[in-house]
């Protein structure tokens, strides 16, 4: 490889998206962020939407700052969310703009799909984690609706399939995102065909499937043009941002260890060599998702600091615009234990009032709802690290073996309150880092895709030796018990 490579890791989140920049001599990675900019849904006549072409307006423009920055860059790769999707026409042109995971179509729609399909025959064929915001159940609201945007459908690509094409003119699906739409084996990364019938869901939109670490494509000429880039390669990482986030981990060996990927969401789960799907897995509510290098994400997907974002935003709406490191300090100082939600409960799965939502939830669980601010987002983070252990506990009944160690990466690593509260709590060693696993993982999986390096094996390697993680050890373990005890009761 040449002295130094310049990869372009285009990164978006539910909050933020933004572009970063890794800098690679083959044994270092930096990374530095050359364009950020506010992801944020508009609502349109009861609907809530991305809006996908002021992102795309985005990308574009950190495209243009990395070769600004760094005189050439010689990869692209795109990672986001998951589970929605765009619908493209036989010409390729857009058809509506892309629906938000939390537009209010899909309320009460699962057991209007179970009522076809059977919840276990589901699971058996995709091994995934029933939530109302999966692309099966978006679908399926079209369906019932009669959506003609649906009929006239060519070709359906999830958000990361969507924007390289964008960039690139070729329509192709990557495995680690399209696992998460609840219409894929991950077994075999195909797409499940019975499923479609059966919900009449036209088969003839899916397309072609490709794994991280292939080239899609050259930008088009346009696009290289106007960015300066050139012609260079696209190329599918793990475009599902969790899956980037979990290459990332700096974990050695092959147990013994789960992974937090912490942010708007919490991703927690262990890397497996195949799908674990079976009846103890479905009682958990476990999900199976693509990973890179043949892997499998077996993860549980939890609510994460969204609560604590919503309430950040309804407080600035109300002339109070508190920083996260502000609204923190109130909780670390709030008396602790004192009341829980379930997080995972769709009772907060929307935007607005969060504050209120969650003063209402514990009230009418027979608790002292929060009085401040900082017992508010106090019951929050206590609430998130008891849903932890909770995981924690079936991740080790379906695995068979102790976990020791849980890494916490991505943003939620900022909040050192949380990191030290996951300790006391699940009473493990919790080691926090790198804070920008997605991007690192979206980089040095180009790093793959070029043949700088070998395996994912070997990119663990490299973000071993590029950054520091910092570890928190189990402090305060008094009382966790009782509290546990009580979660259990108001989730179950």
């Amino acid at each position: 490889m040449p002295a130094q490579r310049k990869y372009l890791a285009l990164d978006l989140g539910a909050e933020s998206g933004r572009g970063m920049l890794g800098r690679f001599n083959g044994k270092k990675l930096t990374i530095e962020e050359v364009h950020r900019f506010p992801n944020v849904p508009v609502k349109v006549l009861d609907h809530i939407y991305w809006d996908v072409l002021a992102i795309f307006a985005n990308l574009k423009q950190a495209t243009g700052n990395a070769v600004a920055r760094a005189g050439g860059i010689d990869s692209i790769a795109v990672d986001t969310w998951g589970v929605d999707y765009a619908l493209l026409a036989r010409d390729g042109s857009l058809l509506g703009s892309p629906y938000h995971y939390r537009d209010s179509r899909t309320d009460g729609i699962m057991d209007k799909v179970f009522s076809v399909v059977p919840r276990r025959e589901i699971f058996q064929l995709t091994g995934i984690q029933f939530i109302q915001l999966n692309t099966l159940f978006q679908l399926y609201a079209m369906v019932l609706e009669k959506s003609p945007l649906l009929d006239a459908a060519d070709r359906l690509l999830m958000m990361p399939d969507l924007l390289n094409y964008l960039f690139t003119g070729r329509m192709v699906d990557e495995y680690t995102d399209g696992t998460t739409s609840q219409l894929m084996d991950p077994r075999d990364g195909r797409w499940v065909k019975p499923l479609f019938d059966k919900l009449g869901i036209p088969f003839r939109i899916v397309p072609d499937v490709i794994m991280p670490g292939e080239r899609i494509a050259n930008l088009r000429a346009d696009i290289a043009s106007e960015t300066g880039a050139g012609p260079v390669p696209v190329v599918a990482v793990g475009s599902h941002d969790t899956a980037s986030a979990v290459a990332a981990v700096p974990a050695e060996g092959k147990s013994g260890w789960c992974y937090i990927s912490c942010g708007t969401w919490s991703l927690m789960g262990i890397e497996a060599p195949k799908p674990i799907i079976n009846d103890k897995t479905l009682d958990y509510n476990f999900t199976n998702e693509g990973g890179v290098g043949g892997t499998i994400r077996f993860l549980k997907n939890i609510m994460g600091l969204w609560p604590v974002q919503e309430c950040k935003r309804e407080w600035a709406k109300q002339g109070e615009d508190l920083g996260y490191a502000e609204i923190t300090e109130m909780a670390a100082q709030a008396r602790p234990m004192q009341c829980f939600v379930d997080c995972n409960s769709t009772v907060f799965l929307a935007p607005g009032r969060m504050p209120e939502r969650i003063v209402d939830f514990c009230r009418k669980t027979g608790q002292t709802p929060p009085q401040s601010k900082g017992e508010i987002v106090r019951c929050a983070l206590e609430s998130l690290v008891l849903t932890y252990r909770r995981a924690l506990a079936a991740l080790e009944d379906v695995s068979g073996g102790r976990i020791d160690v849980i890494h916490v990466v991505g943003g939620g690593t900022q909040n050192r309150l949380l990191c030290q509260l996951a300790a006391d709590a699940c009473n493990r060693t919790v080691i926090a880092g790198p804070v920008e696993a997605t991007a690192i993982g979206n980089a040095l999986m180009q790093a793959v895709a070029l043949g700088d390096l070998k395996s994912t094996a070997d990119l663990r390697d490299v973000v071993r030796n590029s950054f520091s993680p910092e570890r928190y050890e189990p402090k305060n373990t008094a009382g966790w018990d009782e509290a546990y005890a009580k979660l259990q009761k108001i989730c179950d």
